[in-house]
């Protein structure tokens, strides 16, 4: 199928991929409105950003559905990107996410679509394994899903203030507000709810192509390497290292697996020498021969 792809010309192979991330754009945003209407809302559950602060003004001012304040909240900040951030892929991609989001929502709530279950536990979780699913297929169209993640870019622009502590205080505001309207023990299940979306998102963000990499300080490097060839078809690369303490010099392996290779791994080198030094880290995103094709 590798092969089949690679020898497609240039300009299929990029409508393919524009197809797909059309796919993901409209999947992903989609489910994320399945998840503020289905488990989110019902439950009052506000974990942090624009969908949080949307839930707390249907709430307090009941006029407007969460839908239609999802748009009007990411109204000003759209034009913010644009003035700032700039670009028409961010203007377009943008724009078709939030639109999907907020008019997929407001659709669900006007059809009365709600809660499948009482039980706030499943609504927490639930509602934050589905929206950061929704969330990390859209990452991974390589698009914004707005709302607080403009924010926390103008944030990191106008006061250098790293992204992971601009996403913190955004959600940490929000997150005090429905503590204040909705009582602090939805305001805990929210930043539980906070938490599982991030990791959702980030796994449907890299999709099941995390791997592991392996270095290998070894008095039998030949031994090893050709172990793992031969028994793992995996490539080895030899590095030239200088003991600190020994001033010795040895030879580094440095090999990269699938995560279910990461046992056979550790066997192989237990096995041809059992005093070796192994250490064994994640990899978010491997190309090459064996793992994923680079995307043209």
């Amino acid at each position: 199928m590798r092969d089949l792809a690679s020898s497609l010309p240039p300009v299929v192979i990029s409508n393919v991929q524009r197809l797909r991330d059309a796919a993901f754009i409209v999947v992903g945003a989609l489910i994320q409105s399945v998840s503020v209407a289905v488990f989110l809302a019902p439950a009052d559950l506000a974990p942090g950003g624009v969908s949080g602060l949307a839930l707390i003004l249907s709430r307090v001012l009941p006029f407007t559905g969460v839908g239609v304040w999802i748009l009007l909240l990411n109204i000003p900040l759209m034009l913010l990107g644009i003035r700032y951030l700039g670009g028409i892929r961010f203007l377009l991609r943008t724009i078709i996410v939030v639109a999907l989001y907020s008019l997929g929502t407001a659709a669900l709530e006007q059809l009365g679509v709600g809660a499948v279950t009482d039980d706030i536990v499943l609504n927490t979780l639930f509602g934050a394994i589905i929206g950061g699913a929704g969330m990390g297929m859209v990452f991974r169209a390589q698009a914004t899903t707005g709302g607080t993640d403009i924010l926390a870019l103008l944030l990191a622009r106008w006061r250098s203030i790293p992204l992971s502590q601009s996403y913190l205080l955004t959600d940490a505001l929000v997150i005090g507000l429905a503590g204040l309207s909705f009582g602090w023990e939805k305001a805990l299940y929210a930043i539980v709810a906070l938490y599982v979306s991030g990791l959702a998102a980030e796994a449907f963000s890299e999709g099941v192509h995390i791997s592991r990499m392996a270095i290998v300080i070894t008095q039998n490097p030949e031994a090893v390497a050709q172990a793992v060839l031969h028994r793992m078809g995996r490539g080895v690369t030899y590095w030239r290292g200088v003991g600190a303490y020994t001033g010795l010099e040895r030879v580094v392996l440095f090999i990269v697996v699938s995560r279910a290779e990461t046992a056979t791994l550790r066997a192989i080198v237990a096995q041809v020498d059992p005093r070796a030094f192994l250490v064994i880290g994640q990899a978010q995103e491997v190309y090459g021969e064996g793992f994923r094709s680079f995307e043209r």
